[in-house]
């Protein structure tokens, strides 16, 4: 009977071993996700790890719930060598986490409580928990239900109702200024709004007033007259005041202009 116990005993240990290296190997890639790959992490992914974490645990509760696994609170660990020298094979056995099994280590690897630490944090919590009346934790107890109500309406809320609630918004919102669409069409169709005068800088040709002239006949930059007395005028000569008369146009280059005009371009007259 004794045997089969301690048969039974070493089969459960095995089972949660292996069950507990599952847990430690999702908690590892879960880690390493977080720390090296937080960047390329999407929620849905880090709600994934969550689950498969939960499942494992309660996988692990369901071991130790079940008949055929023998009560591990009848079972006690004792300790029978302590050594501050370094354990090759615990260390193995640990992978290099627990090299010695010393005075110091022995407390914490085997402590059946929390720790000092968590033990005050959960003193002070019941503290506060005293101090608060039934009505003001009533009152609390009932905002943080609303809250919990109305963030699980939303959720459980179909996509399409989701979808049509922000399509209204959109709708209602106005997405643009209709004074600033008239101005534009405005000055678009009609020039309302536009300046009027003519940017400096050169004037493309075939413009009105600056297009090129007929072939053949002369132009007002051609058109020059030498200057002198007794001088007739010529083309391509530059162009002088008639000596004696400053400011004055001579009668010759009236006459050659007036020639000249004949034959320009309709746009230049």
């Amino acid at each position: 009977m004794q045997q089969r116990e301690e048969k039974q005993l070493e089969a459960s240990v095995e089972s949660l071993i292996s069950r507990v290296a599952y847990v430690k190997n999702a908690l590892h890639s879960f880690i390493y996700k977080l720390e090296n790959e937080y960047d390329r992490l999407t929620w849905p992914s880090v709600l994934d790890n969550f689950a498969l974490l939960s499942g494992q645990l309660n996988t692990i509760n369901k071991l130790l719930k079940n008949e055929k696994t023998p009560s591990y609170r009848s079972q006690v660990i004792i300790p029978l060598l302590l050594s501050p020298d370094r354990d090759d094979d615990l260390a193995k056995l640990t992978e290099q986490r627990v090299p010695v099994f010393s005075h110091e280590i022995v407390p914490d690897y085997l402590r059946t409580k929390p720790d000092p630490e968590v033990e005050e944090q959960e003193k002070q919590l019941s503290a506060e928990a005293a101090r608060i009346g039934p009505e003001v934790a009533q009152k609390q107890i009932q905002t943080l239900n609303k809250l919990c109500s109305g963030l699980l309406e939303k959720l459980n809320n179909p996509r399409d109702e989701r979808e049509a609630e922000s399509s209204a918004l959109r709708q209602n919102k106005p997405s643009f200024n209709p004074a600033d669409t008239n101005a534009l069409v405005g000055a678009v169709a009609f020039g309302k709004g536009l300046s009027k005068c003519r940017p400096p800088g050169p004037v493309a040709p075939g413009l009105p007033g600056q297009g090129p002239l007929m072939s053949g006949g002369p132009t007002l930059q051609q058109v020059t007259i030498g200057g002198g007395s007794g001088q007739q005028p010529s083309m391509g000569g530059p162009v002088s005041q008639q000596q004696g008369q400053p400011g004055k146009m001579p009668s010759s280059i009236k006459t050659n202009i007036k020639s000249a005009s004949g034959s320009m371009h309709p746009y230049n007259r």
